[in-house]
């Protein structure tokens, strides 16, 4: 399988296009690069970042699983291709004869769209179409909600996780993953089915034949729980998980991959959160009868990033993560929080800290630390597993996810940032964390909140950024000095914060879709301060683009 990533050097556009007859593949490619003279200067935000990861626990028998599984991640990248976009193979074949920079920024991408301009063409004019691959691209929200209207027995298997949804006459049909991307999906379980037979770690070999298995036939729940149980010097998550690039409905998983190695030391100092759980879900400040409970589990991981596929590849890289999104197994089992330890080190050094200079005011700005973004990573992740869940509205027994549809993802990651905060502010009070975590964690918050801002204002994920922004500036929690800068207010950040969450798990535990978007539209616009700020920072890296050297020593790209 070919690499995405894989760059090489190409003849100019120029001279290629020039001895070309109209009609041809060439002159199809000049028309495709209307637009992208300024490549390189969207490039220029990624900065190229050499991840290394600390292989000294990885035994020598465990090398060659290990690259069994870098085989079957990087057939993750050509699954999310397609899903981003049916017309993405066509289009990347296209640009065989481009610039290299352009190739290089079409697959950062995955796709002919700018995810760091709010999916603004860099190549042509064509829109992103909102239900990305997973649906008829001139379908409406209005005709699929219709066709489910009429026709209820289609609804669970159109609505499905590990559905695409495509037209058959006049009909809608749901289309299983497994028959969809099957020349893909074969190889990738014919890799991990290898690396089971070669792993000598029990928990590895049981989740990589169960995700085998996982692939063929569209069932992951018993491979979701047996991930939950993997303890292995080689963590790997790969499958379909995330529902953000579906932006009609978010009913769709992406495929993706996170090949990792386990830092034990590391994850044992954060086990002790995992005994907290219980008492954070009953500390959140909502009534009780809206508490959820789940299983109690949940391991935490801190790893380094060997390589990273599909939809976690694209544009914004991954800081954390807490999976699986299935409620079955997190009322079970909980949810597993990992930590990119490589990553988290590298988007500090070289994205926030030069954020933090320009934007938090001076006598705040010596108090952000690794320590306090570490913590907030953490305690975000750890907030996914926390609140409303499975909900019932007007006696219906449902999904928070199912019900907020496309504003589901939104709401959930500023509930997590939000909860993230308020969390560590009570486990202070508790004595569970040092009291000198205080005076880092709010300068540290309103930086982190600037870094995922410059992801973009007016997209879904930014829209919840600013409207943490909007809310706690408005309870007097922040505050904007005359030069600009940023001030957390120590005797109301508590405060605001708590209300604000109070606001979004309303807002969940209710499936409340009309509030919701009430609350973006009143909350998510960015002010020209705030703008202003952003705009200050220009110069500074939006995110890294990493390099896997050892990937590509274990198994290199063929």
């Amino acid at each position: 399988m070919k690499k995405i990533l894989q760059w090489v050097g190409a003849i100019g556009m120029v001279a290629v296009v020039a001895c070309a007859p109209p009609g041809d593949d060439a002159a199809m490619v000049e028309s495709d690069l209307s637009g992208a003279g300024d490549v390189a200067e969207r490039l220029a935000r990624y900065a190229p970042t050499e991840l290394s990861a600390d292989l000294a626990g990885v035994p020598e028998s465990e090398l060659e699983v290990l690259k069994e599984i870098l085989e079957a991640a990087r057939i993750m990248d050509e699954i999310f291709l397609r899903q981003v976009w049916q017309g993405n193979p066509a289009k990347r074949a296209e640009l065989e004869s481009a610039e290299a920079d352009v190739k290089r920024f079409y697959d950062i991408n995955f796709g002919p769209w700018d995810r760091l301009a709010e999916n603004e063409p860099f190549l042509g004019d064509g829109e992103h179409p909102p239900g990305a691959g997973y649906y008829p691209e001139d379908m409406t929200k209005a005709e699929f909600e219709a066709w489910l209207e009429a026709h209820p027995e289609d609804r669970e298997a159109l609505t499905g996780l590990f559905t695409l949804v495509q037209r058959d006459g006049d009909r809608l049909v749901a289309i299983p993953y497994s028959v969809a991307f099957q020349e893909f999906l074969e190889p990738a379980a014919a890799h991990l089915r290898k690396a089971a037979e070669l792993t000598t770690n029990e928990s590895l070999r049981t989740f990589l034949a169960s995700r085998a298995d996982a692939f063929l036939t569209d069932d992951y729940y018993q491979s979701d729980k047996d991930w939950m149980d993997l303890a292995s010097p080689v963590e790997v998550t790969i499958g379909p998980y995330e529902t953000y690039e579906d932006g009609l409905f978010g009913y769709k998983a992406a495929f993706e991959a996170f090949v990792t190695v386990n830092l034990p030391e590391e994850s044992a100092k954060l086990e002790r959160f995992k005994a907290l759980l219980p008492w954070l879900e009953s500390n959140l400040p909502i009534p009780d009868d809206l508490k959820n409970e789940r299983g109690t589990d949940s391991p935490m991981r801190v790893v380094d990033e060997v390589f990273v596929g599909g939809d976690s590849k694209a544009g914004v890289q991954t800081l954390a993560f807490n999976l699986p999104n299935d409620e079955r197994v997190r009322e079970e089992k909980g949810s597993k929080k990992v930590m990119l330890r490589n990553v988290l080190r590298a988007k500090y050094d070289k994205i926030l800290v030069p954020i933090a200079e320009r934007v938090v005011v001076s006598d705040q700005v010596g108090d952000v630390s690794f320590d306090a973004f570490f913590a907030e990573v953490l305690h975000h992740e750890l907030s996914h597993g926390l609140g409303p869940g499975k909900i019932t509205v007007d006696g219906r027994e449902t999904e928070v996810r199912l019900e907020l549809k496309e504003l589901y993802s939104t709401l959930e990651e500023a509930k997590a940032d939000v909860m993230g905060v308020y969390n560590i502010l009570a486990l202070i009070e508790r004595g569970e964390i040092a009291p000198e975590m205080r005076a880092s964690l709010e300068p540290s918050y309103v930086a982190g909140l600037f870094r995922a801002a410059r992801f973009g204002l007016h997209e879904a994920h930014g829209r919840g950024v600013v409207a943490q922004f909007n809310y706690l500036l408005a309870k007097g929690a922040l505050e904007v000095d005359e030069s600009g800068r940023f001030r957390a207010v120590s005797e109301k950040f508590g405060g605001g914060i708590r209300d604000l969450l109070n606001t979004m798990l309303m807002l969940q535990a209710n499936g409340d879709y009309e509030g919701t978007k009430a609350f973006l539209d009143t909350y998510g616009v960015a002010s020209d301060a705030l703008v202003a700020a952003v705009d200050r920072l220009g110069d500074v890296p939006v995110d890294i683009f990493p390099i896997y050297p050892q990937a590509d020593e274990l198994a290199p790209a063929g």
